[in-house]
């Protein structure tokens, strides 16, 4: 079963398309492999053909099916208010695990686990919730890559001033600014942090306004968290009159803008997915599974358009980080 939306039509300039291209040569039909007695739907806000979030958890979602034979549907294009039907409409069909792919969905996900005892639920939460008996939370800690992102920037500013761009003002992207601006302090770097939320995770055309007006402020790094809206972004770089470089979030996006572009905090999906639906099959029915950077995230290597001195410095911050001399604080309370 698929739903879609026309709105989210408009996707990554073809990148989508090729992603599916090269990495899901199948045809994204309802499984047909043997699935044992689980049935496992993905419901996903926006289209899979993104090149960002979406294909991700496709991406994710099909490899569920290839390598552990789970039969598999998923909806595309939900909207919140749209969500809980989504859902019941798979637990009518006969789905016993239900994953919901992104944050603003986790209130819709507990609501159901709580009313259908006898189907998994698998959500996603920035901040802590609440467990029933059949609900899996990952935990996606996007604090955890803005900490490099933050250091990364701070070195490379020449103008002292530097600015994230997020779309909504929601608890994981307070947890990210937290996040850059605890890696400042710990580097020591006295930069002019500029903080600006455009309203719309997928908007190009306000993400390209508000990326022209820091350049203008003298702006010289753009953290971007956004989905569609970083085409806007990668614009504005490229109309840029002097040097600015921009860092991106969940897939290589190097393409967009190559002379501007440094790195970006990867996720992948497709391992943590797997892991949780193993521990379904052996009868663990709820629990929390952590987004790391030993369970699926990753900051993008080498980086772009930096000097060897900046390269070798982030390869050991990382290091650090992976072998818990840096604790990252998660703090999710909004940024004044």
């Amino acid at each position: 079963m698929r739903h879609r939306s026309i709105g989210w039509i408009f996707t990554f300039l073809g990148m989508g398309v090729f992603l599916l291209t090269v990495l899901l040569p199948m045809a994204p039909e309802v499984g047909a492999a043997p699935a044992g007695r689980f049935k496992l739907a993905g419901v996903f806000p926006g289209v899979i053909t993104d090149a960002d979030y979406n294909t991700l958890g496709f991406v994710a979602l099909r490899s569920v099916k290839s390598e552990m034979g789970v039969e598999i549907g998923y909806s595309e294009g939900v909207a919140v208010p749209d969500v809980e039907r989504v859902m019941r409409e798979y637990i009518d069909l006969g789905y016993n695990i239900i994953w919901t792919h992104g944050g603003q969905f986790i209130g819709q996900t507990q609501k159901l686990a709580r009313e259908f005892r006898n189907v998994i639920f698998i959500g996603e939460a920035d901040a802590p919730v609440e467990r029933s008996g059949n609900l899996w939370v990952i935990d996606r800690n996007f604090q955890i890559g803005f900490y490099p992102i933050g250091a990364l920037a701070g070195m490379l500013t020449q103008t002292g001033k530097i600015a994230y761009i997020g779309g909504l003002t929601l608890p994981f992207s307070y947890s990210e600014v937290h996040a850059i601006q605890q890696a400042l302090r710990d580097q020591g770097r006295r930069v002019d942090l500029k903080l600006v939320w455009v309203g719309d995770f997928n908007d190009p055309a306000k993400a390209r306004q508000v990326a022209d007006a820091l350049i203008a402020e003298g702006v010289d790094v753009i953290m971007g968290s956004l989905n569609l809206g970083m085409l806007g972004i990668f614009e504005a770089v490229k109309a840029s009159p002097r040097r600015v470089w921009v860092t991106a979030k969940y897939t290589d996006k190097s393409k967009f803008a190559p002379q501007h572009y440094v790195t970006s905090v990867l996720y992948d999906f497709a391992g943590p997915l797997r892991a949780i639906v193993r521990r379904i099959q052996r009868g663990e029915t709820s629990g929390y599974y952590p987004l790391g950077f030993d369970t699926g995230v990753a900051l993008q290597f080498p980086l772009r358009n930096v000097p060897a001195s900046v390269e070798n410095a982030m390869r050991k911050l990382v290091a650090d980080l992976v072998a818990g001399k840096i604790r990252v604080v998660k703090d999710i309370t909004p940024v004044k």
